[in-house]
């Protein structure tokens, strides 16, 4: 087994940052769901839901593990699409 020197790679730029409605509605759409279909699934109504696409509300901690656990990816995908891990010291 080849060992791997971490130390020799480069981290990978960010091009664009996502708003957390952006996440929301990307996500959604890549998994082939409306946004009724996902209100349905989530007890979370369509229009809020579509506010929080559009950014006019906040999705909070709540809202974003039904979402997260209806569109199969973890919370924090969706309440913190700009999170990058610290750089080691």
């Amino acid at each position: 087994m080849t060992t791997v020197d971490r130390q020799n790679y480069v981290r990978a730029k960010s091009y664009a940052t996502l708003t957390r409605g952006e996440a929301l509605r990307m996500t959604r759409q890549l998994r082939g769901i409306t946004q009724a279909a996902l209100a349905t699934e989530t007890g979370i109504a369509q229009p809020a839901i579509s506010s929080i696409e559009t950014d006019r509300i906040d999705i909070g901690v709540d809202r974003a593990e039904k979402l997260g656990v209806a569109l199969g990816v973890h919370p924090a995908v969706l309440a913190f699409p700009n999170w990058r891990a610290p750089k080691p010291r």
